[in-house]
C-alpha cells in the first residue's frame, strides 16, 4: 500500500543550523534535473519585485516568499517535520513507525514527488502556479512523474485536483488506485476534507493485522474507522473513487 499526499501549504521554515538541500541524496533520483530546473526558477522568480503575486501567494507572503531565493542555502529538515497544516497534525507523520512512513509518498510543485524523509527547506510555491521559464507545473512534472514513479500495491490518493493533475496513474496502476473523496451530507468541504484524509491514511497506515493488498482490501479497512462507500472506475483507465464521510 502506498499513501499519496498533497503538501501543505503551511511548512515549518526549518532548524537554523544545518546542512542546506541535497538534491542529489533525494528519493526518487531520475527527477533530479526536473528539480534543478524548477528550483533555479523559483529562485529567480522569488527575487524579482512583485514575486508573491507572481507566484499567486500574495502580498501578505512577500517575507515568506522572498525566503525561496535562499532555498539552495537555507538548513533543511526531513519532509516529515517540515509539512505542517491540517492534513499533517492529523496524520502526525514523525511519530509513524518507519514501516508506515515508508508507505506515503508527498507530490511536490518544487520537487516533484518524496518521501517522509527526505530531507528540504521550506519553501513557498504551488503546483497552480505557472512558473516563469518552466511553465504550469502541473504540465511540467507531469511527464516526470509519469516516468518516475510505477508503485506496487493499492494506492491510496489523498491529493487535491490541483496535485492530481501532476501525477496521473497508468491505466495499469489505477485499477488498484482508490482516490479519496471526503464530503458531508453529499456536500464537499475543505478544511473537514484535510483533517479527514489526515486521519484516514493515520489509521491505514498504524491499524493492526495485514496491509490491504486489494482495492476491496482497502476499502474494508477504511470502514473499520469511518462511513465510507466505494465507487468503481467511471471510465477504463480511472481510479475507484472512496467516497469518506468527514470526521
Amino acid at each position: 500500500m502506498l499513501v499519496v499526499l498533497p503538501p501543505s501549504e503551511t511548512k515549518w521554515e526549518g532548524p537554523q543550523r544545518g546542512a542546506p538541500v541535497d538534491l542529489d541524496a533525494l528519493s526518487l533520483p531520475a527527477l533530479t534535473g526536473a528539480r534543478e530546473r524548477v528550483l533555479d526558477a523559483l529562485v529567480t522568480a522569488s527575487a524579482r519585485p512583485g514575486a508573491a503575486e507572481l507566484l499567486g501567494a500574495g502580498p501578505r507572503l512577500a517575507a515568506t516568499v522572498a525566503a525561496n531565493t535562499s532555498l539552495r542555502t537555507r538548513p533543511a529538515a526531513r519532509a516529515a517535520q517540515v509539512y505542517r497544516g491540517v492534513l499533517y497534525d492529523a496524520l502526525d507523520l514523525p511519530s509513524l513507525p518507519a514501516p508506515a512512513r515508508r508507505r506515503v509518498l508527498v507530490v511536490s510543485a518544487l520537487w516533484g514527488a518524496l518521501t517522509p524523509g527526505d530531507r528540504i527547506p521550506g519553501y513557498r510555491l504551488s503546483m497552480g502556479t505557472d512558473l516563469p521559464g518552466v511553465g504550469p507545473l502541473a504540465g511540467f512534472w507531469r511527464p516526470h512523474l509519469a516516468a518516475a514513479l510505477a508503485p506496487a500495491g493499492v494506492v491510496v490518493d489523498c491529493r487535491s485536483s490541483t496535485y492530481a493533475a501532476a501525477w496521473q496513474p497508468s491505466r495499469e496502476v489505477a485499477g488498484r488506485t482508490a482516490a479519496v473523496r471526503v464530503s458531508r451530507d453529499g456536500r464537499s468541504v475543505s478544511h473537514d476534507a484535510k483533517r479527514t484524509r489526515g486521519l484516514l491514511a493515520r489509521h491505514l497506515l498504524t491499524r493492526p493485522g495485514r496491509v490491504p493488498r486489494t482495492v476491496a482490501e482497502l476499502h474494508a479497512a477504511a470502514a473499520e474507522a469511518f462511513a465510507v462507500r466505494l465507487q468503481a472506475p467511471v471510465r477504463a483507465g480511472a481510479p475507484w473513487v472512496l467516497d469518506v464521510e468527514a470526521a
